[in-house]
């Protein structure tokens, strides 16, 4: 199963989501890989404790190769870093990925993150892929490259108003490039429940009958100290409510899509 997490409007929790639910399908016992498609590195950060300009290989080495002939091109798996956490990987992001954004477009190399990974798929059970804020060529590289996408949602006004051209976008990539491609669902996150307006924003989107899934990931301070000591919730504090959320998330996922 490979999974992108995705979602236009910066802030609204991508990578942690990303990071969670994938530390959870390693500890259950799946082979796991993350692919960090954001220059800005935080899911890097979050799972390897270091930024991409740390490792000897990351996405923009991989990226650079499909631009300048070889003759003894990397393998896939050297693009590969192990976590400290038994069965999950990453590949790790960069911010050289910035700067080879527009060379990729003209050369059209779209599909090569979906060949790499079909490569990998007997080596790994789930691939979750973490995707920068904004519909360009490594975000559409991943939604060409999975087969499932879940939305974070962040509860508030502004992401309401951007649920609807994300949507259409996704739909448009499915048409186009890959009609395995599905949404999974939005996932909810930082949800108040004591909170009026989002309680009121998100029973609207159940109403007109968009995918919402549950349980909601409620807004916590843990999930700070998570993001410091580079631990997610299951390994920093797995009785923890938020910790127990993302349990109940990955396991309807898994449920439902066998991943």
């Amino acid at each position: 199963m490979r999974r992108v997490v995705f979602n236009q409007k910066g802030g609204v929790g991508k990578s942690t989501i990303t990071c969670n639910l994938a530390a959870i399908s390693a500890h259950r016992g799946r082979r796991t890989l993350v692919v960090d498609l954001d220059p800005q590195g935080n899911s890097t950060q979050y799972l390897l404790g270091r930024s991409g300009g740390e490792f000897d290989t990351t996405l923009a080495d991989f990226f650079d190769q499909t631009l300048n002939f070889k003759l003894n091109p990397k393998k896939t798996t050297e693009f590969v870093v192990a976590s400290p956490f038994e069965g999950l990987d990453v590949m790790p992001s960069h911010p050289g990925l910035e700067d080879l954004q527009g060379k990729l477009e003209s050369r059209y190399k779209i599909y090569k993150l979906r060949d790499a990974l079909e490569e990998l798929a007997g080596r790994y059970d789930c691939i979750y892929i973490d995707t920068p804020p904004a519909l360009n060529f490594y975000t559409r590289s991943a939604l060409i490259a999975a087969h499932g996408c879940l939305i974070p949602f962040d509860c508030d006004e502004f992401s309401r108003r951007a649920l609807y051209s994300l949507l259409e976008n996704v739909q448009e990539i499915r048409s186009d490039h890959n009609r395995d491609l599905q949404v999974e669902g939005i996932v909810v996150n930082q949800f108040q429940a004591r909170a009026a307006l989002p309680q009121k924003v998100v029973q609207e989107l159940i109403d007109e009958g968009l995918p919402v899934l549950t349980p909601y990931l409620s807004a916590s301070v843990k999930i700070k100290e998570s993001h410091e000591q580079a631990r997610p919730m299951i390994h920093l504090d797995a009785k923890h409510k938020l910790a127990q959320e993302y349990v109940a998330l990955h396991d309807s996922l898994a449920r439902k899509y066998g991943a």
